[in-house]
């Protein structure tokens, strides 16, 4: 609007100028016009045939590890432009290493970048990100704005599309947590050992007293005229479903604390890890609804070669509140998992709660194990449940050696 102000500012004055024969006053208001034509046809032609393209070198990462962030702008048409300006929406979490990008709103920065661009021509810039925090970040969108020489016109649009980027969180050995693997996994596969899996009827024998009447094969019997039995085959298949419980304060404190929550996943992450490679089938639950998930998190038992990308994916995208207690939800999953399944908590607030019901689970016949994050100087009444504890210490540690942000306030 500015440029169509002096434009006919120029068109009066040239018409006064006509009127009083002021022929230098004329040619003046008549380059004034022209100048602003030309710089109207400029400015309605400089963004078409504009091809911008965002692109990042990879779209998962673990933690700590670096991405590309490349744009690309391509002019397409006989119409150089003078100048061109840029502007990516980036996650503000993430370190860019080159370049520098300016505040936006809350948890996002704008990076900026202006330069000239000749008629068929095209423009590259490489930014290098290093990822210091676990999550799911967004990309875009980008603003392009460009105008005439003479900055009387300019001309904005939008590009809405988005890209991922997920950061996984780091792997790390149990023994680093203080978890004994041996100790935690060979306990499993002992109990296991003795398990008998009744979906695989290997035969049938004599019945004897202390059979379980759930056991006698009446059809067997029918025909011998004995009490039968089942026999059943050791099962060969080991589930273990993995809650992590994502509340780091004691109820009915709000909040998370950030590093033990990140521990937390970290410890998960680790464990599904280990217990893939040792066979077992492993399965994910989260007290907790992303947005990109259809309800609470569950990632179904399987020894898929994708097992561990797929729980990967889901720790990465995990936020910092609780969706329902991690107790209500064991409850309300127990009687769907995997018979046989071992049950492996962890949690940074392991109350008393949690104990009955994990109790509750061992009475009926469930394996159960607890992993206590950042609980060193917390009292666990654990009874005969095995818990391990990755403790304050471990957590302060491991901040420190991959440099987690402080989460926000």
């Amino acid at each position: 609007m500015r440029g169509d102000h002096w434009i006919f500012i120029a068109v009066i004055i040239f018409i006064v100028s006509l009127v009083l024969h002021q022929v230098p006053l004329a040619l003046v208001s008549l380059l004034f016009i022209l100048t602003g034509g030309v710089s109207r046809l400029w400015n309605k032609y400089c963004l078409r045939r504009i091809e911008y393209t965002r692109r990042l070198s990879h779209h998962q990462v673990f933690f700590g590890e670096e991405v590309v962030f490349e744009i690309e702008v391509v002019n397409r048409k006989p119409l150089p432009l003078p100048w061109l300006k840029i502007e990516d929406e980036l996650p503000e979490k993430l370190d860019l290493l080159k370049g520098k990008a300016s505040s936006s709103h809350e948890d996002r920065v704008t990076l900026t970048n202006i330069f000239p661009i000749g008629m068929y021509h095209k423009v590259k810039r490489r930014f290098p990100i290093k990822c210091p925090q676990r999550g799911a970040f967004v990309f875009g969108p980008t603003r392009i704005q460009s105008g005439d020489l003479f900055g009387f016109f300019r001309r904005d649009m939008q590009i809405d599309k988005l890209d991922y980027l997920l950061v996984y969180p780091r792997l790390v050995p149990l023994e680093k947590l203080g978890i004994p693997s041996q100790q935690l996994f060979g306990d499993i596969r002992l109990k296991h050992h003795l398990f008998q899996d009744p979906v695989l009827t290997a035969g049938v024998r004599e019945y004897q007293p202390g059979d379980s009447l759930k056991r006698i094969h009446w059809k067997s019997t029918a025909r011998l005229g004995k009490l039968q039995t089942k026999v059943y085959e050791p099962t060969t298949t080991i589930d273990i479903s993995i809650f992590l419980d994502v509340r780091t304060l004691r109820a009915p404190l709000w909040g998370s604390i950030y590093q033990l929550q990140e521990l937390g996943i970290i410890t998960a992450a680790s464990i599904s890890q280990h217990a893939l490679n040792a066979g077992f089938r492993v399965g994910l639950y989260v007290n907790q609804i992303t947005r990109f998930s259809q309800g609470m998190i569950t990632v179904p038992h399987s020894q898929h070669p994708d097992q561990m990308l797929r729980i990967l994916e889901v720790l990465a995208q995990l936020h910092q509140v609780e969706t329902i207690p991690v107790v209500r939800y064991m409850r309300e999953e127990a009687s769907s998992l995997p018979w046989g399944s071992t049950l492996v908590v962890i949690s940074a607030q392991p109350d008393e709660k949690l104990m009955a019901a994990l109790l509750d689970l061992k009475r009926v016949g469930r394996s159960v194990a607890l992993i206590a994050v950042g609980s060193q100087g917390q009292e666990i009444s654990a009874g005969h449940i095995p818990v391990f504890r990755v403790s304050d210490e471990v957590a302060w540690e491991l901040v420190k050696q991959i440099g987690l942000k402080e989460a926000p306030g």
